[in-house]
């Protein structure tokens, strides 16, 4: 009876409920809202187009750009200590970037003459050990040569 439903467990069973409680908003002032008129009213303008049309509105002032705030002066040793720290680390990680560098183009090198040298012993293994032909092939080719060099060929 108490198995989960689809509303996630039995209806008819009570469960606690959370009750959360408003918290009261700051009461509106007494006395009526009066709205409050602009110190004063800007005139309104027309002007005459070329064209005989005539636009009417308000003449807006020009919006005057806020001043600048001044800015304390940094004394030029200041600027000189932090650049020159900046110039330092700058330093050290292209160091740290160039000895990396120059350790995997040594571990490369290392390990492309470990491979030639492999390969050229495995060449060499081939020709040494291949059973293929006949033993001392180049012995008989020197015989050969020198049998033809003294004229004793038949």
């Amino acid at each position: 009876m108490n198995e989960p439903t689809a509303y996630g467990r039995d209806r008819h069973v009570p469960t606690a409920v959370e009750v959360h409680v408003p918290t009261p908003v700051a009461p509106a002032p007494a006395g009526p809202i009066v709205p409050v008129q602009p110190g004063s009213i800007p005139a309104v303008t027309s002007i005459v187009l070329p064209d005989g049309r005539v636009v009417t509105g308000y003449a807006l002032s020009p919006m005057q750009p806020e001043p600048v705030a001044v800015k304390p002066p940094v004394s030029r040793a200041a600027v000189n200590v932090a650049l020159g720290g900046v110039g330092f680390l700058a330093v050290c990680g292209g160091l740290f970037l160039l000895t990396a560098f120059i350790t995997a183009l040594t571990a490369l090198i290392t390990q492309l003459v470990i491979l030639a040298a492999v390969i050229f012993g495995g060449f060499i293994a081939v020709q040494v050990f291949s059973a293929s032909g006949h033993r001392g092939g180049t012995t008989v080719h020197i015989r050969k040569a020198v049998i033809k060099r003294n004229h004793f060929h038949g």
